[in-house]
Formats: C-alpha cells, sequence, structure tokens
C-alpha cells in the first residue's frame, strides 16, 4: 500500500443498498418516467431539444436520422445509439402516437411489428406540433442545467403549450413501479384543461363532461365504462379495447370486415394466432382469413363458413384473440422530481400550474427586456434633443471611453446609456429616426405597463393560458377516433347475437340444431307438410321447441341429470340438416339421453330464481318440484335433477311460479288435473311423490302441462296415427270444470277416445285461439298449422285428423308457438316482436317426448 492511502472497511450488505437506491433512483427520475409538466422521459425531451438547436423544424429539410441521434448523443444524451432512436422512431408512428413528435421521411416500421430502416437510411425533422413544445424557450421559461460533462446546458422540462402527456401518454418500466398512460384527444383535453381554469373548484365527474375517455391513435371502440370512471379516479384502471368490424359479402360468402385494431396490437401477430387456434379447431366458422391492408388503411377479411353466424364467431374472436385487449392505466409521473400516483385533476391541474409557471416567467422575461430597451431609448432621446453638443463630446474625447465618461457626466446617464450613444450610427442622427425613437419608446411604455398588469393579475394570466390553449386547439384539433361503448362491460358472448325466435331441433339420435322460425310455413289443417330435417337412417326428430337465442336452455335426461347451455350455443342449421351431435355440446353419459328441456331468463337474477320452480314428471307418473335457484349454479358434468327409481324415466320438465294447477296424461287418454300447491319443494336428489296411478303395467305418463287460466285455455291432445281435438278445461260459460280437480295421485278421467284408429295418447298441450301447432312426424315431414282452425270438442270423443300419415308412419314431437298477430302468412316477421310475450310464457318450455 502506497503512502498516505489507508482501507476503510464498509459492510457490503450497506453498501449494495445504497449502490442499489442510487441506480433504482437514476432509472425513476432519469430514465423511465415522464415528467407531469410537459410529458416527456429525458431523453424524448434531448432528442427535441437537439432537433430545435439543429435547426431541424418543421418548415426546414429533413436530415439524417444519424445526424440528430449523434447531436443528441454527444451532447445530451450518454447512451447507446439504440435508446435515442427507438424513442425518435416512436415519435414518428401514426400508430404508437396519437399526435406525432416527428415527421419521419423513410421506413419507420410498422403495425405489424416490422423494424425501421437504420438511421443511416431514414431522415426526419420536428412536426409543427413539436414547436409548440418548445414556444418561449429561449425566454428563461425553464430551468436549464448542465449536461453530462458540464460543458452545455439543456432544460430540465419544455415549456409546452401542448398538454403532451394526457394527449399522447407515456410508458415506461422503471424500478420497483411503472407507468402507462392513455391518449387522450386534443380537443377534449383541451376543453377539460379550459373548464378547470374556469372552475378551479371542478372535480373529477366535471372534467369527464369534456374529457370523455382515451383516445387511441388507432382508433377501435373502448368497451365499457367503468374502467375509464376508475382510471380517471384513481389514476388505475383498466380499459377494454375492442377492434371495429363490420360484415361484408365478398363474392357471395359472409365475412367479417376488420378496420381499426386496439392500441398496441401487433397485427401480425394477431392474424398469426387467430390462424392457430382455427386449425386448432379452437375458434369454428372461419374457413379463411386475409390481410388486405395497403397505404389507404386496415382491412383485415376473416371469410365465414356456410353455416357459421358471423355475429358468433365475431365474439368468439373477441374472446379468444387480440380483437379484444385492454389497457391497463397507471397514472404515475414525476411531480417535482417524485414519482406520484395521478388522477384526471391532478394531471391537468400540474399542466395548468407549469403552464402559469411559464407564462409568469415570460412575462417577466419580456418586461426585463422591454425596460432594459427603454432605458436605452430614454439615453438615445436625450442624445437626440442634444445631438450637436453630444457631437462635440465625442468629437472632443481621444477615445470611446472618456467620451463615455464625459456623456455621463454631462447628461447623467448610465453606463449603458452611454454606451448606446456612443455606438449610434449617424443615419440615426436624421429627423425621422428620431421620431421612431419617440415612437418605439412610447410603445414600449404601453407594452411594460401591460406587462406589469399581467404580472399582477392571476386571472389575466389564466386568461392568456386558455387562449393559448384555444389556438393550440384550432391548429391541431381533430375528431376522436376511439368510440365510446358505454353499455359495454365484461366479454358477453349474446351482445352482438340477435334475440330472435328459433325451432330447436333434437332428434331421436342425440342431434341437435337451432333454426330461424322464419324458415317454418303455416300450412293449413290436414296438408301433407314440409321437409323439415333430415335425418340419419332410421334416426328421426323426436324433440321441437321454440325458444330465443337469449335465453338460458336447462336440459334433462332421463337417468334425472341436468345440464346448463345458452340457446345461441346450439349450433346454427338449416331446416334440412342434421344438426350436432348433443354430446358434443354437453357431456351426457353415453347409457343416458335427453328427455326433457326448459327455457329460462336470467339465472343469475335472485328475485327470478327463487320465485319459480322447475315441475318434473316421470313416466311412471312420479311428480316433483325444486325450486328455480338450486339449478342456477350449472356444472360442465350436470347436477342431479332428480333421483330416478329403477325401471322409471324421467319424462318432462317446464317451469312454474308455484300457484299452477298440473295436468298429467297417460298413454291409455287418462287426464289428471291437481294444483300444483300439493307438490311440495324439494331437493335435488329427492325422488318425488306420486302424481298419478297408472292403469295398468303397460301404461305410462306421455305428457304434463300447467294450467293458469283454466276458462280460456284448451287441453289439445294428440295420438300417434295423427288424431287430435281441443277442449276446455273448464267450460268457459258456467264456469263448471270439465277436467275436475283432484287430489294428487288418483287414476284421473277420460281425455281422448282410445280405439284401433287413434292410436295410443302421446303428447298433451295447453293451447288458445293465439296458439300455433307444430307436429313432426317420424319421417322428418313437419306441419303447421293454426289453432283456431281446430274448434274444441268434449271431453270423451276421439277427435279430428290433423295430420296425414302415410303407411307406417306416426308422430314424432308436437310443439305449440305462442303468436299474437292475426296474418298467420306473415308470423315469422311478427314473432320478431313479439319475444317478450314468448319469453314469459312458460307452457312452451316443456317438451313432451313421444312414446318409444
Amino acid at each position: 500500500m502506497a503512502d498516505g492511502e489507508q482501507l476503510i472497511p464498509i459492510n457490503i450488505e450497506d453498501e449494495m443498498k445504497t449502490a442499489y437506491i442510487d441506480y433504482s433512483m437514476s432509472v425513476i427520475v432519469s430514465r423511465a418516467l415522464p415528467d407531469v409538466r410537459d410529458g416527456l422521459k429525458p431523453v424524448h425531451r434531448r432528442v427535441l431539444f437537439g432537433m430545435n438547436e439543429l435547426g431541424v423544424l418543421s418548415n426546414r429539410p429533413h436530415k439524417k436520422s444519424a445526424r440528430i441521434v449523434g447531436e443528441v448523443l454527444g451532447k445530451y444524451h450518454p447512451h447507446g445509439d439504440t435508446s435515442v432512436y427507438d424513442a425518435m422512431v416512436r415519435m414518428a408512428q401514426d400508430w404508437s402516437m396519437r399526435y406525432q413528435l416527428v415527421d419521419g421521411q423513410g421506413n419507420f416500421g410498422s403495425v405489424d411489428g416490422d423494424s425501421p430502416a437504420a438511421m443511416r437510411y431514414t431522415e426526419a425533422r420536428m412536426r409543427k406540433i413539436s414547436e409548440e413544445l418548445l414556444s418561449d424557450i429561449d425566454k428563461e421559461t425553464v430551468d436549464f442545467s448542465l449536461n453530462f460533462d458540464d460543458t452545455l446546458e439543456e432544460p430540465t422540462v419544455l415549456p409546452t403549450r401542448v398538454p403532451n402527456l394526457l394527449v399522447n401518454g407515456a410508458s415506461g418500466i422503471a424500478v420497483g413501479m411503472a407507468t402507462n398512460m392513455a391518449p387522450h384527444n386534443l380537443t377534449e383535453v383541451i376543453e377539460g384543461v379550459s373548464a378547470y381554469i374556469d372552475n378551479k373548484e371542478i372535480d373529477v365527474e366535471g372534467l369527464m363532461e369534456f374529457i370523455k375517455a382515451p383516445d387511441f391513435p388507432t382508433g377501435g371502440t373502448i368497451y365499457g365504462y367503468d374502467g375509464v370512471r376508475e382510471a380517471y379516479k384513481t389514476g388505475r384502471g383498466r380499459v377494454v379495447m375492442r377492434a371495429k368490424a363490420s360484415f361484408e359479402e365478398v363474392n357471395g360468402k359472409e365475412c367479417i370486415i376488420v378496420t381499426e385494431i386496439p392500441y398496441q396490437v401487433n397485427k401480425a401477430d394477431m392474424i398469426k394466432k387467430t390462424a392457430d387456434l382455427v386449425n386448432d379447431k379452437k375458434i369454428e366458422g372461419i374457413s379463411l382469413i386475409r390481410d388486405e391492408s395497403d397505404r389507404n388503411g386496415m382491412r383485415i377479411v376473416y371469410f365465414m363458413k356456410k353455416d357459421a353466424v358471423p355475429n358468433v364467431v365475431l365474439n368468439t374472436l373477441y374472446k379468444h384473440t387480440a380483437l379484444q385487449s385492454s389497457f391497463s392505466v397507471n397514472n404515475i409521473a414525476l411531480v417535482k422530481g417524485r414519482p406520484q400516483m395521478l388522477n384526471l385533476r391532478d394531471l391537468v391541474h400540474h399542466f395548468v400550474e407549469h403552464r402559469h409557471d411559464v407564462v409568469t416567467r415570460r412575462t417577466q422575461f419580456l418586461l426585463r427586456k422591454a425596460e432594459e430597451r427603454a432605458h436605452i431609448l430614454e439615453g438615445l432621446i436625450i442624445a437626440s434633443d442634444h445631438i450637436d453638443e453630444v457631437i462635440k463630446i465625442i468629437r472632443g474625447s481621444s477615445n470611446a471611453d472618456e467620451a463615455r465618461a464625459k456623456l455621463i457626466e454631462r447628461f447623467e446617464l448610465s453606463e449603458i446609456q452611454a454606451k448606446a450613444i456612443v455606438e449610434m450610427r449617424l443615419r440615426q442622427l436624421t429627423g425621422l429616426e428620431q421620431d421612431k425613437l419617440r415612437s418605439e419608446y412610447e410603445d414600449l411604455m404601453k407594452t411594460i405597463e401591460d406587462l406589469k398588469d399581467i404580472l399582477g393579475s392571476e386571472e389575466r394570466r389564466m386568461q392568456i393560458i386558455k387562449d393559448e390553449l384555444l389556438e393550440i386547439k384550432e391548429k391541431y384539433g381533430d375528431e376522436r377516433r376511439s368510440v365510446i361503448e358505454y353499455a359495454g362491460g365484461d366479454l358477453s358472448m349474446e351482445d352482438m347475437i340477435p334475440n330472435e325466435q328459433v325451432v330447436i331441433t333434437i332428434s331421436h339420435a342425440g342431434y341437435v340444431k337451432r333454426t330461424s322460425l322464419s324458415e317454418y310455413k303455416t300450412q293449413s289443417r290436414g296438408g301433407v307438410g314440409q321437409k323439415a330435417t333430415t335425418t340419419r337412417d332410421e334416426d328421426f326428430s323426436e324433440y321441437l321447441f321454440v325458444g330465443t337465442n337469449h335465453q338460458y336452455m336447462l336440459f334433462f335426461t332421463q337417468n334425472g341429470k341436468c345440464f346448463w347451455m345458452r340457446v345461441f350455443e346450439i349450433p346454427e342449421g338449416t331446416k334440412a340438416s342434421k344438426g350436432r351431435a348433443i354430446q358434443n355440446l354437453i357431456n351426457i353419459d353415453p347409457d343416458d339421453k335427453l328427455k326433457a328441456f326448459i327455457c329460462t331468463q336470467d339465472l343469475k337474477d335472485e328475485d327470478y330464481v327463487n320465485s319459480n320452480y322447475v315441475l318434473m314428471a316421470t313416466k311412471k307418473g312420479q311428480v316433483k318440484k325444486t325450486s328455480l335457484e338450486q339449478y342456477s349454479r350449472p356444472r360442465t358434468n350436470g347436477i342431479n335433477a332428480i333421483t330416478i327409481k329403477e325401471g322409471d324415466e324421467l319424462l318432462s320438465a317446464t317451469l312454474t311460479n308455484g300457484e299452477s294447477e298440473v295436468m298429467l296424461a297417460l298413454k291409455s287418454g287418462k287426464a289428471i288435473r291437481f294444483e300444483e300447491s300439493k307438490t311440495r319443494p324439494m331437493g335435488r336428489n329427492a325422488s318425488g311423490v306420486r302424481g298419478i296411478t297408472l292403469g295398468s303395467n303397460q301404461d305410462e305418463v306421455v305428457g304434463m302441462i300447467t294450467v293458469n287460466n283454466p276458462k280460456e285455455e284448451t287441453v289439445l291432445v294428440v295420438s300417434e296415427n295423427g288424431y287430435g281435438k281441443r277442449t276446455f278445461i273448464d267450460d268457459p260459460e258456467s264456469g263448471d270444470p270439465i277436467y275436475r280437480t283432484t287430489n294428487r295421485g288418483g287414476k284421473g278421467v277420460k281425455t281422448i277416445s282410445i280405439t284401433e284408429k287413434t292410436g295410443d295418447l302421446v303428447s298433451i298441450k295447453n293451447v288458445t285461439d293465439a296458439d300455433d301447432l307444430m307436429i313432426i312426424k317420424k319421417s322428418g315431414v313437419a306441419i303447421r298449422m293454426s289453432m283456431q282452425e281446430l274448434r274444441t270438442m268434449g271431453r270423451a270423443t276421439q277427435g279430428v285428423r290433423l295430420i296425414n300419415l302415410k303407411d307406417g308412419d306416426s308422430i314424432a314431437a308436437v310443439a305449440k308457438i305462442a303468436i299474437e298477430d292475426e296474418e298467420i302468412d306473415e308470423e315469422a316477421d311478427n314473432l320478431e316482436n313479439n319475444q317478450q310475450t314468448n319469453n314469459t310464457d312458460a307452457a312452451p318450455q316443456d317438451d313432451a317426448p313421444t312414446n318409444e
């Protein structure tokens, strides 16, 4: 060890702490976080200041990017050239910055994630709006500090007239903290700042009337407002963004056209990942994806398969791809050198404070310069009033210093005034020039008075700030790009699916489909019908049901299990298509079979699920009532709905309000009527109580209906050979019961006269004149008829022929359709407007199975 040197022991833990804190503070303050005043990080500020010093203004020719990077690197930013060039590139990208600060010429990258060309190939200059960020920087409006080698000065902040942090946002990762601030529309921000200037007490809600939501450079849709509101009030929030999509027909194919994508989404990556999901069968319904974007704008085309529903596919894309993404707002910026979380009002407040400081300092600078000039003018005017004597003094002096001293002594001038007189040119001795001096002096005195008034009045300073902002708005303000969808929220599949009525068909072999009701046409009673579905060998359409796309489906199997699904999740098919195997949609056991289903409204509505019940019936005559609330939490593998005894199976299920009457019909032609209240509510695992006593071992229940208005409703029964009839439940004139109310568990009364010609009873429905009947044969042919055409008959008659059957054919399923319009030919159109009526009518929700 050399003389005079000594070792100082230091705890390594303390040294590491100190070093790391120094490093982290350097990253926070001098690299990663923007200043709340000008919205810039040091590198961006240095790039703009360097370009300004280099003279690469918006009205000058472009300069090589390498020249600009070298200027910034060598004078102000002692880091890698990549950091400077990348920052400059981003300021030139119209998909990254809402209002670009650099005008780039050449390849500055693309929204597909392509890299920009090397800086030796590209050129750049400032944009006009950037000059507004540097406006008045030469008027001592901001503090300057020494650069890294103490040879030059650089600004610590820019005296920006543009609320840059709000309009362009910022993002950065520091040590232990990060920032992610959304861009906004300049017009809205300036209107919000102006409102704050007019009323300093305005709160965040008040500012949100002007600054409605972020405005992203790539446009798109802001889906839902809760995240925006949270971000504005607290400084943190999640803004959901969706692509802008529309539907078109291209070469006869349905297509989804995307013209705007969410902010910061890489288009090429998004398309590739979507294609992978399509190939892996995770997204269905897309046959081809084509990127048709060009210099005129973005255009991504998703070609649909024949049976695909564009609305459903689009919602699937929103759910699984970057067509919907979120922007996590985290408003952290440097306030007086310290990182701070800021809400909307804080951001506006700090910008206005900065502008106030800039205007004050600018006014002080202008006042000082004006007073200095006025002082010189006073000396020049004195000299012009005594010009002969001044000339004599100057001529009589041996040098300039002596002349200045004599002038100071003679006219009581200051050093500055005397110097100005000595340096005065001969042309200023003319009369015209002397008049100009006096005129300039008078104007200066008015200016000085005005500047002093500004410094003495905060109201005037605020008005100046506001006027300058309105000037910026006039120059650079534009229309909002991102549309706000206030009603949006968490992704909901039914958002873009029309709530139209559909026919749901389930075949004997377990194939399901939904078809638009408008595909079915009304036919007169006794017609042969039209082809309704294409079935596989020995398969036939067993269940037919009418519902709406947004309803919830509860599927019940013969073994007593319940499964849950939305109607729109059932694949759509035409009348002639066979549908999709139901095992692919819900996890039914191989030895189980779908037997009944009901359609409900919102299962998350507590009042709704607690005031409604599921009423079930089995083939052996058991009935059971359970609160709908017990079916509101579905599981993928299903839940137990009823315990089925050996030899029995679940037959039917319907939704009730607990105050209905129940009717059960037997294959032998008997029916029973009893009050629903006779059946107490039970748990899901109960097996129920006896509803009707069977006539023989071969007898079985074929259907169940609920009765709410016995004087108006009629019972429709249909036999397997196509005979049917309507009978009043209570006599509409006398009110006497035609089907008398008995206790639960009786043998019932005759509801149709069963003969060899009619065949066994297969279905029971409650109908009115406003209903339509839809019957489907095992051969797959459907017929639709109006109930007005079928007169009411006595309870014990055999009825009339409803549908013509060919040899060996028989009835497979029967359903009713509630309609309100008297024009039967136009009912398909009218039903779209009457969905609410059908939704509240629980009767069509139970589907009677056939006799197997």
